[in-house]
């Protein structure tokens, strides 16, 4: 079943069943990863492209390498805040989730078709879905997995599609948060992301603005409460990993 899946047609169809992708990740487990780009490298038709572990690297991999398709862990973007983002800042960019246990619902599904996510897949499909699920979901922009297409929710008639909540926080903005949280200085923020420092202060000012935070500490409590921000699955698995101080 699809997201209301219509195939491309003509030369342009032909073309984007026909070319090689690239495909990328972002996923904080290693070994998955790596599975991820053993399984694209051999296909004929996929090319890997790569691997983010976090939101910051992830929109700075696309920024940078210009994927066809873009892997995401459910797990990584349970409020499809990454999703919008990317949706948003390259339009022809397909984004896929990889859909584990815990965000197999339909209000996780309803939340990242609201944000523009392309297709869903589960995190535990075999290679030769995932392969087929990565060049369905190209060809035809929107696609589900059959093991999460009862799950996806159904217009009623006459209902129209709701419009999508922009992000309280630019693209960069929000990258620079998350830095922050990693506890980053400014100095350290314009390093990784290649700005300088001063343009740092501008965004950090406007993040306090539009989170009405008095300090950085502040904006970061804020973000993880309200769900802006998320704690990484893979650091949660590490011995004597803390949540965020309140």
């Amino acid at each position: 079943m699809a997201f209301g899946a219509h195939a491309g047609r003509g030369a342009y169809g032909m073309d984007r069943a026909t070319r090689t992708l690239t495909v990328a990740a972002v996923d904080s487990v290693p070994v998955y990863r790596e599975g991820l780009g053993a399984v694209i490298g051999r296909n004929p038709g996929l090319r890997w492209g790569g691997h983010a572990a976090s939101h910051h690297a992830g929109i700075q991999l696309c920024e940078q390498l210009r994927p066809d398709l873009m892997l995401i862990d459910s797990a990584l973007d349970p409020h499809a805040h990454l999703v919008r983002l990317l949706v948003e800042a390259h339009p022809m960019l397909v984004v896929t989730l990889l859909v584990d246990a815990a965000h197999r619902t339909t209000a996780y599904l309803a939340t990242i078709l609201e944000a523009g996510a392309h297709g869903a897949l589960p995190r535990t499909v075999d290679p030769r879905r995932l392969t087929e699920g990565i060049r369905r979901t190209y060809v035809e922009r929107h696609y589900t997995d059959p093991a999460l297409a009862a799950l996806v929710p159904r217009q009623r008639t006459g209902e129209s599609s709701t419009a999508r909540q922009p992000m309280p926080l630019s693209r960069r903005e929000y990258q620079v948060l998350q830095l922050i949280a990693e506890g980053m200085e400014n100095s350290a923020v314009a390093d990784t992301l290649f700005l300088s420092v001063e343009t740092v202060r501008t965004h950090v000012k406007s993040i306090l603005r539009k989170l009405s935070a008095r300090d950085r500490t502040h904006a970061v409590t804020k973000a993880f409460r309200s769900g802006l921000l998320i704690i990484n699955p893979a650091d949660q698995d590490q011995p004597g990993a803390r949540s965020p101080r309140s």
